[in-house]
């Protein structure tokens, strides 16, 4: 997909950068698959306040994942915007029933696919994929559906295979350079995920984050000293400690993963 520029007819659409939207096609979009999605505005059953900075968007429909890919062969109906993810969505439908699939890359309109043969959007076993294949949406258990690598642009790459206490790992490393040890019999889906460009759009205004269900976010030095750990003082100040979050937790560096609870199938490094 490519990138779209706007003249600068006013100051919100100045540096705003958006994705072209012309290539998709949802010309079969399947109504079976949607629902209403209802909004919390960051608030949990007691309405209280848990997830920060987010309230109000747009109305949006779920599109039901097949995250499992329990429909293995179709052709690809359409390739559709999805409001609730960054990558795009293809349909893809045989006599029997229809679904929505996450769409990688390289997946055009029309496309059969059939887990007989090896080639993108098709889901195998670990086990049956070559040393150094490009997979996302990968399982981290058997047959539970794919938990990693989800995200629009995002891949990760099958390293190894190994024997740990009689049974066979497969070893994958993610973008990040994190590397797992996962199951070889656990699923995963062939190549790189589409809309590699999202990261590269430019929002321009204040209004359309809060058309994204996006609330301002107040920095810490702007507030008082009751409310965060950065707040208070005469004049401008800098906060005048390491930056800490309202809670007093270091984000800079400061590694928050519980060791005690150190899952043994992730390699740090």
């Amino acid at each position: 997909m490519t990138l779209k520029t706007y003249k600068p007819t006013s100051p919100g659409i100045r540096h705003h950068i958006s994705i072209n939207k012309k290539e998709l096609n949802n010309n079969f979009e399947n109504k079976k698959l949607k629902h209403n999605l209802k909004k919390s505005g960051g608030r949990n059953n007691l309405g209280r306040l848990t997830s920060f900075h987010t309230g109000g968007g747009h109305k949006q429909q779920y599109r039901n994942i097949d995250f499992k890919r329990s429909v293995k062969f179709g052709v690809i109906k359409s390739i559709e915007y999805d409001p609730n993810r960054s990558t795009n969505i293809a349909q893809i439908s045989n006599n029997i029933q229809s679904a929505y699939i996450l769409s990688p890359k390289d997946l055009k309109v029309g496309a059969v696919l059939d887990t007989n043969k090896f080639q993108v959007g098709n889901i195998h076993e670990l086990l049956n994929l070559n040393i150094g294949s490009y997979i996302h949406n990968i399982e981290f258990y058997p047959n539970t559906g794919g938990r990693l690598v989800r995200s629009a642009g995002n891949f990760a790459q099958l390293v190894q295979r190994a024997i740990r206490n009689k049974k066979l790992y497969a070893q994958i490393r993610l973008r990040s350079g994190k590397k797992f040890l996962i199951s070889a019999k656990c699923n995963a889906v062939l190549g790189i995920l589409s809309n590699e460009d999202y990261r590269n759009i430019v929002i321009g205004k204040a209004g359309r984050a809060r058309w994204l269900n996006r609330r301002p976010n107040v920095r810490g030095v702007a507030m008082n000293a009751v409310d965060h750990p950065h707040g208070g003082g005469r004049g401008k100040t800098s906060g005048g400690r390491p930056s800490v979050s309202a809670w007093a937790q270091l984000t800079k560096g400061f590694k928050t993963r519980n060791k005690k609870k150190k899952n043994l199938l992730t390699i740090y490094n």
